[in-house]
């Protein structure tokens, strides 16, 4: 059960316009996944696997990507977005007649659209305490065709 759990992130998705990758392969299992995109494989074994360990996952790569990196600027030719799960605390009001006159907060995860260089910019730390999970990577398959 733990393992469908773990490939529930491990997808290959196409549109017409973007490619769409779980985050949860390592380096490895993506260069070998013959349902990506052969052009973006090669991007990723070109460029990214050289500053990043093949055991990594995507998720710990772009959880831990440093905003002044060079990755960072590929991700943005390669006009990535990362769709992000972050806890948010939603203010409820209290009922009438319950004595408190303070609203209370709901956590709920809430599902934002990222570029990477948003991504970047807020620090591990700050990802940790709102609770950051990376589901999904997307890059434009005409940038793609430009690299």
């Amino acid at each position: 059960m733990q393992k469908t759990v773990y490939e529930d992130y491990k997808y290959s998705v196409q549109d017409t316009a973007r490619i769409y990758v779980g985050c949860r392969y390592t380096f490895s299992e993506f260069l070998e996944e013959e349902e990506i995109l052969f052009k973006f494989r090669l991007v990723m074994q070109k460029y990214i696997l050289p500053e990043a360990d093949p055991e990594d996952t995507l998720e710990t790569h772009l959880y831990y990507l440093s905003p002044d990196s060079f990755l960072v600027r590929i991700y943005r030719q390669m006009k990535a977005k990362v769709r992000v799960n972050v806890l948010e605390t939603k203010k409820t009001f209290p009922c009438i007649g319950a004595g408190k006159r303070e609203g209370g907060g709901r956590k709920r995860y809430v599902t934002k659209q990222l570029t990477v260089e948003e991504l970047a910019a807020v620090p591990p730390e700050e990802k940790e305490r709102q609770g950051y999970v990376i589901q999904e990577l997307s890059v434009s398959k005409l940038a793609l065709t430009a690299l």
